[in-house]
């Protein structure tokens, strides 16, 4: 094979490097994006938060129910307070009139007593249960903990949503890069034969020194850019193994992409399924019910309780020894200098604020859309021009290659030529994937990616 044929051969190998790839089955990313949404440490974080808000809500529910609290004391006193108590003074004579009329000593003669107040070597220990039976604080903060539950669920939605555009796009910009390292190998290649070509060309006197130094730099240059191309590469493949919690270095598998995506999730033109929205709806609902708890106030507080131990003094136990204390109390709030009046109107002033964010998020989130909708058709519409591209400089190389090899024209306008064709490819393969991407912000965009 002479020197032309093996350059012919390498523009063939260089045409096929635009649509190589690494082959794979079509739900490669899905199950990137599964295994993402299972491990990801941002997710865990927010799941574990949720389950935070799942047991704070079980505690709401839980104070509906009775508690019972053991409670025991031993005291021992000396001094202090007293109280005096003239037994003697009271009932001694007259204890003596009775034995006299009685004839008998029955009525013992009595001492003046004093009672000290503090008990000594006393013990009382008892089972305190007590139950709400009208409480609406409650009722208000068992539904404000339930909306927190729902808005935490939300906001591990939204985490999610994040998570599979970022996974997305990652694993898009690592497929352009694997493809732009690849289209680089070839095109060294040819280079390389380009320069041992012009080489040989050169050393039988039929091209100047000038196509050889000529050839040395392009290999210099491809050279360079397959480095860098690898660099972005291994970037990527970093990043990308990041968000779907792997190591770095990881083998990433590539789809094989050849065409643009389903355009039909351009004609979801919603914003009603945004987890953004579902938050602020959910933060309206609670500042509901944060009304009803600022206005719990006028409705009394009702529980019963009843205690059931036993105390005595020095540890004795008899049958009076045992006890039990019921009861029912009643808490009114009916004057709180204005506290209750000033915590309505701040609960009001925060739904006028929700309920201006709401709009102001609608605005956004369907800006957002239409933004990212044309920066869809605007990437698909430069794919388009690419493919015209790369389709004419293809057919000038091959028309440059024939002349060369019929010695009509020189090494610089076919080096022209083929520098052309190999940035046609790149710029195919690029906004190839930039149309990939972009789609993936309209996933975003209007939540149309099912997260079940």
């Amino acid at each position: 094979m002479n020197s032309k044929l093996k350059f012919f051969a390498f523009v063939v190998v260089l045409g096929l490097a635009g649509r190589s790839d690494i082959s794979c089955a079509q739900t490669t990313l899905d199950n990137y994006v599964k295994e993402g949404l299972e491990n990801n440490e941002s997710i865990r974080q927010q799941n574990f938060l949720l389950e935070k808000s799942i047991y704070m809500l079980k505690e709401a529910k839980s104070l509906f129910g009775p508690t019972v609290d053991l409670s025991s004391s031993y005291t021992r006193a000396d001094g202090g307070r007293s109280i005096e108590f003239p037994a003697a003074d009271l009932l001694n004579q007259a204890y003596s009139t009775l034995n006299k009329l009685t004839n008998s000593s029955s009525f013992k003669p009595l001492q003046n007593q004093n009672i000290e107040l503090f008990a000594n070597n006393f013990y009382d220990a008892h089972f305190h249960t007590s139950l709400p039976l009208l409480d609406a604080e409650l009722i208000y903060n068992k539904r404000i903990r339930g909306q927190q539950t729902n808005l935490q669920k939300a906001e591990v939605l939204l985490y999610k949503r994040e998570l599979v555009q970022h996974i997305k796009t990652a694993y898009y910009q690592y497929a352009q890069a694997v493809n732009a390292e690849k289209i680089y190998e070839t095109s060294l290649k040819l280079v390389n034969e380009n320069k041992r070509i012009n080489q040989a060309l050169f050393d039988n006197q039929q091209a100047n020194r000038t196509a050889v130094i000529r050839s040395e730099n392009e290999v210099s240059k491809y050279q360079a850019n397959l480095v860098s191309a690898e660099q972005t590469r291994l970037t990527a493949k970093a990043y990308f193994n990041f968000l779907i919690n792997k190591a770095a270095t990881d083998t990433v598998v590539v789809d094989s992409i050849y065409q643009l995506p389903a355009n039909e999730v351009l004609s979801d033109t919603t914003v009603s399924r945004r987890e953004e929205l579902a938050k602020l709806k959910l933060s309206q609902e609670i500042n509901d019910n944060n009304i009803g708890l600022a206005k719990a106030y006028l409705v009394p507080k009702i529980k019963t309780f009843i205690d059931l131990g036993a105390q005595d003094y020095a540890f004795h136990w008899t049958d009076n020894t045992k006890y039990y204390y019921f009861g029912i109390s009643l808490d009114w709030n009916l004057f709180a200098s204005g506290k209750n009046t000033y915590r309505k109107k701040e609960v009001l002033a925060e739904r006028q604020s929700i309920a201006a964010q709401t709009d102001y998020a609608v605005l956004q989130l369907k800006t957002q859309l239409i933004s990212a909708r044309n920066a869809f058709l605007s990437a698909a519409a430069q794919y388009k021009a690419a493919q015209s591209q790369l389709h004419a400089s293809d057919t000038y190389f091959r028309d440059e290659l024939r002349l060369y090899k019929e010695g009509k024209v020189i090494y610089i306008e076919l080096l022209d030529a083929q520098n052309q064709l190999i940035n046609a490819r790149l710029e195919s393969s690029n906004t190839l994937f930039d149309t990939r991407i972009k789609y993936a912000d309209i996933e975003r965009a209007n939540a149309s990616f099912n997260l079940q």
